[in-house]
């Protein structure tokens, strides 16, 4: 056996059992991608067939880069991890196709705040809206700054369609051709196929902030519209109740 100080004084052996050390973590980390067909799961309709994982719409989109640049991923992380703790308090441990469309993803390790995966649908809209603007209005015991400029702040959206292309150029399926859009319906079904055509985005992102009205002020479109959709799709595509509870387990 080595003594650590004849290994640490001797800059050449050093070098060698580092070498092999990495070698050793690499092919552990490598050999394994090499005998399986896919590390993301099909997650499709059982009924339809349709997938259910789908791309943001542009307007939830929008909400993600807010997300993103107020950084909120700094104190949630967007990560269910498979133990029973987490499946309790949080819901289903989350999917690798949940985050196959994202681009950063935000799984995060840091819970300053709680994990924020299956928030979606969790609470309303107005109370989102007073969250963000007033945090220790319904969670006293909260450190989350305030967010009141996103009422107040209008969404900029005249670059939604570079923004879809861009992410399109790195595998996003959005549609900007005939030939893409009829292939979203068939992977996504039609209404979906219709959020995500670049060419109508301007139009369909007022659409859905119309509808929606989620800052609760319907003249106008602001930031808190945008990062509200964002928060109440996350951890909503999926339909878990479709499934066998012990369906998902084989792609482990």
């Amino acid at each position: 056996m080595f003594k650590h100080e004849s290994i640490e004084t001797n800059s050449a052996m050093l070098i060698v059992l580092t070498l092999v050390a990495i070698s050793i973590g690499g092919l552990v980390e490598i050999v394994p991608l090499h005998y399986i067909n896919e590390t993301v799961e099909e997650v499709k309709d059982p009924v339809t067939g349709v997938e259910m994982v789908r791309p943001y719409t542009p307007l939830e989109q929008r909400g993600r880069d807010i997300y993103i640049r107020e950084g909120c991923y700094t104190c949630h992380s967007q990560m269910i991890r498979p133990f029973r703790d987490e499946d309790l308090r949080y819901g289903h441990y989350s999917l690798a196709a949940e985050s196959k469309f994202d681009h950063p993803f935000q799984w995060g390790s840091k819970r300053t705040g709680p994990d924020l995966a299956r928030v979606g649908g969790k609470y309303s809209n107005e109370w989102h809206v007073q969250h963000l603007k007033a945090p220790r209005s319904v969670v006293p015991e909260s450190i989350m700054p305030n967010y009141p400029w996103l009422t107040q702040t209008e969404l900029q959206y005249a670059d939604i369609q570079d923004r879809m292309i861009a992410l399109k150029r790195v595998g996003v399926p959005y549609s900007l051709t005939t030939v893409e859009y009829e292939a979203n319906v068939k992977r996504f079904g039609e209404d979906v196929a219709k959020t995500l055509d670049i060419n109508t985005a301007e139009n369909n992102l007022l659409a859905q902030a119309q509808k929606g009205n989620y800052d609760g002020n319907a003249g106008g479109v602001s930031e808190m519209d945008a990062l509200v959709a964002y928060l109440q799709v996350l951890g909503t595509m999926v339909d878990f109740k479709k499934f066998d509870e012990d369906h998902f387990i084989q792609f482990r």
